[in-house]
């Protein structure tokens, strides 16, 4: 464990928790801050509402509950116990994640790391603070795989060994920031998206909690992104290419494609 003080920023599902608990162990949290999303705005209504968005967005509710019944993920990350945090005490809620409250937190406390996984975009005065800076955890491997759904996207693209996440500093972009580490999940025959998705998780958040020692350490990590890569949107994905890779899965996408965890890191 090392001494150095992490802000936390996450979202609240069970890989998020998950994450939260191994950082948690790695230094002294100062605060593990969640959005409650309810921030509206007339933009954001008006949006929601236009009918391609609202049928998209219920399509995707729809599909996901299918997916997640049984409180599959959950089991994956905490076996028979309830998803939680350890640190419970240390919660702060905001309406999002670039609320003043957070910001404010940041500059009286003066974390030396900001850690970031399932939060929304982070933009202004925040993304200037913490000692060694703020870093996320995309669930892709940058550059080539940015945005959302990149597990989808590496299975469709038919590339199962470029599924994985991403460590990297965060700045303006679009997990664009200097590369610090990419994990690559062992991969077997009869994985899915989800179990390949959750299983880059849970073999990240060791990764992400040895980067505090590795900082405490004085180590200098961090490769600039050479590459534009692709950048994936919510919006991208569509019926026809789930259909299209449930039919690759069915033949056998993943037998030739049988590999090891593979962790690297960029210095």
């Amino acid at each position: 464990m090392s001494n150095l003080s992490i802000l936390i920023l996450c979202g609240q599902s069970p890989r998020h928790l998950y994450v939260a608990n191994a950082l948690s162990e790695a230094g002294e949290t100062i605060a593990i801050v969640h959005e409650t999303g309810s921030h509206w705005t007339l933009k954001k209504i008006l949006k929601l509402l236009h009918p391609v968005n609202f049928y998209r967005k219920l399509w995707r509710w729809l599909r996901d509950r299918k997916r997640y019944t049984g409180n599959k993920e959950e089991k994956f990350f905490f076996g028979e116990n309830k998803a939680r945090l350890e640190r419970e005490d240390l919660v702060v809620n905001v309406p999002h994640i670039n609320h003043p409250d957070v910001v404010k937190l940041a500059e009286e406390k003066q974390p030396d790391v900001i850690a970031v996984f399932g939060a929304s975009l982070i933009k202004g005065p925040l993304l200037k603070m913490g000692k060694y800076g703020i870093v996320n955890l995309h669930g892709g491997l940058s550059p080539h795989y940015r945005g959302a759904d990149c597990t989808f996207w590496a299975l469709y693209n038919g590339e199962p060994d470029q599924v994985g996440c991403t460590l990297h500093y965060i700045n303006e972009g679009i997990d664009t920031g200097k590369l610090i580490a990419h994990i690559s999940p062992e991969i077997k025959a009869d994985d899915d998206e989800l179990t390949l998705f959750w299983r880059a998780v849970k073999e990240s958040a060791p990764v992400y909690a040895e980067l505090m020692d590795k900082f405490e350490a004085g180590e200098k990590l961090g490769q600039l992104q050479t590459d534009k890569g692709s950048l994936y949107q919510v919006k991208d994905r569509q019926l026809k290419h789930e259909q299209a890779l449930d039919d690759s899965m069915d033949v056998g996408l993943l037998k030739n494609f049988i590999m090891p965890t593979r962790i690297k890191w960029f210095k």
